[in-house]
């Protein structure tokens, strides 16, 4: 479980779980932040007029809460549920699988080392915490920049078992775009245009181009990044359609999930 030290700040978005529940409060376990405790008041629950605390929150459930008390002698924190939108929550719950993707390779070098996690995290994982905000953070820094570690002084040993690990564990993923691609036209040559404007597509977004079946082409494309290959997919796929139509054509197209 991805871990944090100390107490969370005022304000930050952190995951709690369930532990029990009272008539006027939910008490939790915070997950990043191991024996510190976090109470949910009735009245931090919803916007809504809460009857019963138990419509809305469960035993060992969690949720994304916001800190909005800190008891520093207690070592307790109050959290909100209704302060915290959907946009909020998941911006939390994709930064929380970051770093449990990048506790992963910190976990991996820890093996290499004959050490466990928790010691992983005493001796650099805490420290990479305080250097850089985030563990991915600085996992994806030290990708791009070998020497930063060094600079942050981080142990040298840790640096080189990081290396390895990270060049066997984080190459970047190769993601597949597909499309099926309609496309006809009643022009003499149309045969040769139709190979003509595919030809240009292909060379315009990097792509490939399958015959299916008259008149239907797959549409296959590289990207490593999905979000923006898909809009670079769409406007050369648009692209295509609006030149067989300068030729007494038709199309339309379908992307494949």
């Amino acid at each position: 479980m991805v871990k944090r030290k100390g107490l969370p700040e005022w304000g930050e978005f952190v995951l709690a779980t369930v532990e029990r529940i009272t008539p006027y409060a939910a008490w939790c376990r915070l997950e990043e932040y191991p024996g510190i405790e976090g109470m949910i008041h009735v009245s931090e629950v919803s916007g809504k007029w809460v009857h019963d605390i138990r419509d809305f929150v469960k035993i060992k459930k969690q949720y994304v809460t916001k800190v909005i008390k800190i008891d520093y002698q207690k070592n307790t924190v109050n959290l909100s549920l209704k302060r915290v939108n959907k946009e909020e929550e998941k911006a939390k719950m994709n930064l929380f699988r970051k770093e449990q993707r990048a506790e992963k390779i910190l976990e991996l070098a820890a093996k290499e080392l004959g050490k466990n996690l928790d010691q992983a995290y005493e001796e650099v994982g805490f420290l990479l915490h305080e250097k850089f905000g985030e563990l991915y953070v600085a996992m994806d820094e030290f990708r791009k920049s070998p020497d930063i570690f060094e600079k942050k002084g981080i142990p040298a040993k840790w640096i080189d078992v990081l290396s390895d690990v990270l060049e066997k564990n984080l190459q970047e993923r190769e993601f597949i775009l597909k499309a099926d691609l309609e496309i006809s036209s009643c022009a003499g040559d149309g045969i040769e245009t139709i190979k003509k404007i595919l030809a240009d597509f292909q060379k315009s977004c990097g792509c490939t181009v399958k015959y299916i079946s008259a008149p239907i082409y797959r549409v296959e494309m590289k990207t490593k990044d999905p979000k923006s290959g898909e809009k670079k997919l769409r406007e050369s796929l648009e692209v295509a359609l609006k030149e067989i139509k300068k030729f007494e054509g038709e199309g339309n197209y379908k992307l494949i999930k």
